[in-house]
């Protein structure tokens, strides 16, 4: 096998986390005395990290307000992260075939590292990843590849032998500017039409697909 390793995004492709994500920003929008917004919309808004997410909640006269509602946002979630959120089935499975072909696993998230670390520690098995990371505050967000190459440096496994499994268009802009093999995903949050224009090598519509792809 030519792939010695995959990096998988979290939110929208482990773990489905959308009904948590906009309460913590809704509730808080009511508390501001501001309009709260469908749960589907917050496919959009999430993936470029949370202070994009709360500009885009915001109306556009309310953008002042950014700060206010980001801290409370943050609060809300690090309290309620996982009353809803769930890993989307087939995942665990897929994670224990992957790893029973000796590859590394890694999660690279444009969540806060802290709210990253807290969601997969909590529902993986703290063995199955090799490196887990979030937006660290030194660090830039996906679609830039710092990130990326940093854990490939870390797990010792050139960039062209990773594969990075997504479900927006900053993963699979991530995975091309890494030169990775760049994996969409169609069950997560965006459409196939923005993961395949967003430069995809493939998509998958179940997580049992990916060991083909692999094996290939």
């Amino acid at each position: 096998m030519k792939y010695k390793a995959a990096i998988f995004d979290l939110d929208g492709t482990l773990v489905n986390t959308l009904e948590d994500i906009a309460e913590s920003v809704n509730l808080n929008l009511q508390k501001l005395g501001l309009p709260v917004h469908p749960l589907d919309s917050f496919r959009l808004k999430v993936g470029d990290g949370n202070r994009t997410m709360i500009a885009r909640s915001l109306p556009a006269d309310k953008q002042h307000l950014l700060d206010d509602l980001l801290t409370l946002q943050l609060e809300y979630y690090a309290e309620h992260f996982c009353d809803h959120s769930q890993i989307y089935p087939g995942i665990n499975e897929m994670l224990a075939e992957l790893k029973q072909l000796d590859l590394q696993l890694a999660v690279l998230s444009n969540k806060p590292d802290h709210l990253t670390q807290k969601l997969v520690s909590h529902l993986f098995d703290d063995s199955t990843f090799a490196v887990v990371r979030g937006h660290l505050p030194h660090a830039v967000h996906k679609p830039d590849p710092e990130s990326a190459l940093a854990i490939a440096a870390q797990m010792k496994i050139e960039p062209r032998e990773i594969v990075f499994v997504g479900d927006t268009s900053m993963d699979m802009q991530t995975a091309n500017s890494a030169g990775m093999f760049a994996i969409g995903v169609t069950w997560g949050f965006r459409s196939r039409d923005e993961l395949t224009t967003a430069g995809a090598d493939c998509l998958i519509d179940q997580p049992d697909e990916l060991m083909t792809k692999l094996l290939l």
